[in-house]
């Protein structure tokens, strides 16, 4: 079963990336996030109804769960999609594949934690990769600044991901109900997205593609309930440091539907870049004790 989880989480976080590149172009893109993180929150509601488990929350826990929509459910989709419309949607993955190091930066700026040697050379070798990966891009597109741009969102989107960690834990100390939370905290991502859409004029209405469409049933109920729930069965099943490997294997996923499907063109620099990204997050987890087990059986 834990197999089962654990595929199903990395290769639906590996394949909503692809799916975001599917939903740009007519329709603006608070519209888009708004609408996926709107059907997502109704999803939530209704699973919660069905189970019987009244979403209430105190007035003080509305206030995180809106906050927690600030970083989670909504600017953060914002730099990513924007992003997507000047990276591959694979890169945007593997800079996404940052967050567990963005986190443990948060953790030491916040909280005080100072992090390990350990983590700090993990760090530095996946920032390495980062950098390697779009000297490639920057290469092949003749020095194309708008990837820099990309680049510049997806890194911002990913802090606002990670400082929703932070808000999140913080919520789960104080003993909030997590799926409620979930749930109220898309709800309020949405709400603040129509807004932000109302405010510019933008109309609400969506592109009448079966392909808009169909990426955006996929991101919000797939991608944003499915994929959330599997991770947290993980989560409850192996434990949060063995879940977390699936950020590292997720954006091999991503780059290879990238590749796929959008053309993405791998050099020998971009090749060591994803290596270096994938080296300094396991070097920051630590080597599965699987793998190590094979290894130790495989020289005795």
């Amino acid at each position: 079963m834990n197999g089962i989880l654990y595929s199903a989480t990395v290769f639906i976080w590996g394949s909503t990336w692809l799916a975001i590149a599917y939903q740009l172009g007519d329709t603006p893109v608070v519209v888009s996030v708004a609408w996926r993180f709107g059907l997502a929150a109704i999803a939530l509601f209704a699973i919660l109804a069905f189970q019987k488990k009244t979403p209430r929350l105190s007035a003080e826990n509305h206030k995180l769960a809106a906050l927690l929509a600030l970083c989670l459910f909504s600017n953060n989709f914002l730099c990513f999609y924007a992003a997507t419309q000047y990276l591959p949607s694979g890169l945007n993955a593997v800079v996404f594949s940052l967050a567990p190091i963005l986190n443990a930066l948060n953790l030491w700026i916040i909280e005080k934690r100072r992090p390990s040697a350990t983590f700090i050379q993990g760090a530095l070798i996946g920032f390495t990769g980062v950098v390697l990966l779009f000297a490639s891009q920057f290469m092949n597109a003749e020095m194309d600044w708008t990837i820099l741009l990309g680049l510049m969102l997806s890194l911002l989107g990913t802090y606002f991901f990670s400082m929703g960690n932070m808000v999140s834990a913080h919520a789960q100390r104080k003993g909030m109900p997590l799926l409620p939370t979930t749930a109220w905290s898309m709800g309020y991502g949405a709400i603040y997205l129509v807004v932000i859409a109302l405010v510019m004029g933008l109309p609400l209405g969506v592109t009448m593609t079966p392909m808009y469409l169909s990426a955006l049933v996929y991101l919000a109920i797939v991608g944003s309930v499915i994929g959330f729930n599997t991770y947290l069965a993980l989560v409850g099943r192996i434990g949060a440091a063995k879940a977390a490997y699936c950020t590292v294997l997720f954006p091999l996923v991503a780059l290879s539907l990238s590749t796929l499907f959008e053309g993405y063109e791998w050099t020998c620099l971009s090749a060591l870049g994803v290596l270096l990204v994938l080296t300094g997050n396991l070097r920051v987890f630590g080597i599965p004790q699987p793998v190590k087990r094979w290894y130790q059986s495989s020289i005795a």
